[in-house]
Formats: C-alpha cells, sequence, structure tokens
C-alpha cells in the first residue's frame, strides 16, 4: 500500500498529551445489506471530513425478478463508563450521530433498534420497567438513575448495571449512580431493487472525531512514547509527516509542536453481501476542513484535488482494510503550506 500524507508546516508548540485530555473516536462504517447475490454494488462515494460523512451508493438489481431485502446502518457501540470519554456529537439524542438516508431522492424513515447489555445479558426489560432511558451519555438517563428505589440500585450494582460515582465535588458524600452499560443501536429498513434497474442510496451523519488536546507521540523535541510505533502503521505516518512536525517543534522555544490531535475512523470492511461482494467503482474524498492542519492517512494513488481535499478511486474494490484518518490542528497561528 503506497502512502500518502500531506503536511502543513507550522511554527507552533504544545505540551504532551495526558489520559485525561483525551477523547476515544468511535469507528462508524457504512450500509450493510441482507445477503443478495442478485443486488451488485455499482458505485460507492464516499466523503470523509472531521464535520460530515457522506455516503453515496448506487445499487443494481441484476436479476429480472425484484428483490426484498434488509438494509441497515450499525451505529457505534457506546459504553457508559466515567472513566472514558469517547466523542458523541450529539450525546442527548438516541441518533447520537444525527444518521439521516434517502432513497432515489426521497428521505426514508428507517427504524431504530436499541439493545442495552451489561456483563452480555440485555437488560433492557430492566430498564425500561424503571423507566430508564437506553442512552448511558443522556442527562435524562443520569437522572432516572438518582430516583430508582434503593433495593433496585443495590440489585443493579450487584449485577454490573450502574457504579457508584464520586461526585464532580470528589467527595463520598455526594456520590451518584452512573450508568455501566453498553449500548447497541442500528437504524434499519425494508428496501425493494427493481428487476434491472438502479437504487440510488445516499446517507449522511456525523462523525465521532476523538481528539488530545496536544502531540501524544512528540515531546521533549523528538518523536516517542507507546503511541509513535502504533501511529506510523495506523496512520501510514512518512518523513515529509514527520519533518513537519519536527520542524513545528524546532521553531517553538519549548521545543513541543503546537497541534491538537483530530482522529477519525472509518469502518469499510463490513458489508460485502452484495453480488460478487466488491464495488464497482469507489470512490473516496477526505476533506481536512483546516488549510493549515496536518493530515496523515494510509491509501493508494491519493491526489490533492483541492486546498483541503483528497481523492483516491478504484474499480472492482473490495475493502481490506478500514480507514483511520489523524489530523494535527493548529492551536494558534500557522504558516503556510508545503507538500
Amino acid at each position: 500500500m503506497l502512502r500518502y500524507v500531506l503536511t502543513t508546516m507550522l511554527a507552533l508548540s504544545a505540551a504532551p498529551a495526558l489520559a485525561n485530555d483525551s477523547t476515544a473516536e468511535l469507528g462508524t462504517g457504512g450500509l450493510i445489506l441482507s445477503r443478495s447475490d442478485a443486488v451488485a454494488m455499482q458505485s460507492e462515494d464516499l466523503t470523509i471530513s472531521p464535520e460530515k460523512v457522506t455516503v453515496d451508493y448506487v445499487f443494481h438489481n441484476n436479476t429480472d425478478k425484484d428483490v426484498d431485502a434488509i438494509v441497515a446502518f450499525p451505529l457505534p457501540d457506546i459504553e457508559g463508563d466515567p472513566e472514558e470519554m469517547p466523542a458523541i456529537p450529539e450525546n442527548q439524542s438516541d441518533n447520537f450521530l444525527g444518521f439521516e438516508v434517502t432513497i432515489d431522492g426521497a428521505p426514508a424513515k428507517p427504524q431504530l433498534e436499541q439493545k442495552v447489555y451489561a456483563l452480555g445479558i440485555d437488560i433492557g426489560a430492566d430498564l425500561k420497567a424503571q423507566n430508564v432511558p437506553f442512552n448511558p451519555f443522556g442527562d435524562t438517563a443520569k437522572a432516572a438513575l438518582a430516583k430508582l428505589p434503593k433495593a433496585v440500585a443495590e440489585d443493579w450494582e450487584n449485577r454490573g448495571i450502574i457504579i457508584e460515582d464520586t461526585g464532580s465535588d470528589g467527595t463520598e458524600a455526594n456520590k451518584v449512580y452512573t450508568p455501566w452499560w453498553q449500548l447497541r443501536s442500528t437504524y434499519w429498513w425494508r428496501s425493494t431493487f427493481p428487476a434491472n434497474k438502479d437504487v440510488h442510496v445516499s446517507h449522511r451523519y456525523k462523525p465521532s472525531v476523538g481528539g488530545t488536546s496536544s502531540v501524544s507521540f512528540f515531546y521533549d523535541r523528538k518523536f516517542q512514547g507507546s503511541q509513535y510505533a502504533a501511529y506510523k502503521t495506523r496512520y501510514c505516518m512518512d518523513n515529509n509527516f514527520e519533518n513537519a512536525v519536527s520542524k513545528a517543534a524546532k521553531d517553538d522555544p519549548d521545543g513541543y509542536p503546537k497541534f491538537y490531535e483530530k482522529r477519525i475512523a472509518y469502518i469499510l470492511t463490513t458489508g460485502g453481501n452484495w453480488a460478487n461482494g466488491s464495488i464497482g467503482k469507489f470512490k473516496l474524498t477526505v476533506d481536512k476542513g483546516n488549510p493549515k492542519a496536518l493530515i496523515s492517512f494510509c491509501g493508494d494513488n491519493v491526489k490533492k484535488v483541492g486546498p483541503t481535499t483528497f481523492e483516491t478511486t478504484a474499480q472492482d474494490f473490495y475493502p481490506e482494510h478500514n480507514i483511520d484518518i489523524l489530523l494535527l490542528e493548529p492551536s494558534g497561528d500557522g504558516a503556510g503550506e508545503a507538500n
């Protein structure tokens, strides 16, 4: 696989990141089709940016008979854990990614199925019986937990459904119950693929963008730390990218590149339940948003097609790897751009 990065030269500085300065990105992908050897994916046009993910598909029924199928969009699992900080765009909503879908240009109304688990056991009936919403990060769920009868709260704590969390002031006296369950959500709908015809399906959502308040793999004027080797592999950081980071650190009196990280994970390897399992024509566009940001991701024959956009295409494409994107955003005024 060819490695590609665009680098932006910035005279900036930052301190090394701490664990509690980070939010975790939630890997999200595209549509999954119930198994069909009749329906082929003729094309997929995928655009990823920190603000929005859009995917345009063209499916084609290769047979003389209509095909009815289930189409699903799995949202990433989220787990209630006061020690973790997942990046959830709309954390007070069941549709926490703001998912929308159209079929042949008309808005669709998919059904949302949600399951909640604690220790691998479905606890949906328990939560419903106490009028506790499923979203573990919603304020309404935490408010409902505060009203639990003592016997129920003790039972749930023993079963690993909730835990006691020290109050915001750090005192034992102000402890509260907090969710410890896992939420699994899937949007789905039934779709008919007419005989020998195309069906255009488009969807969009807000990505879960993880972040760190500084550069986690460079400090004390050198690349180091447990993240460095992992990042080189995951994001294909090459010499151009690393030279830009080093220059930013060299130009700073404290020797730290003044960036903060953004991370996006797109799951491309799921699906494949269509005829041949490959995508006839695949196009990926990555938009970094800020012209002065540094960006690194793995890809074949990536071309810069705009001030902030990069593109790669493939024919008869079979996805074997997911897409991981690293952005280093300037936390101050940056200099000009270099490739």
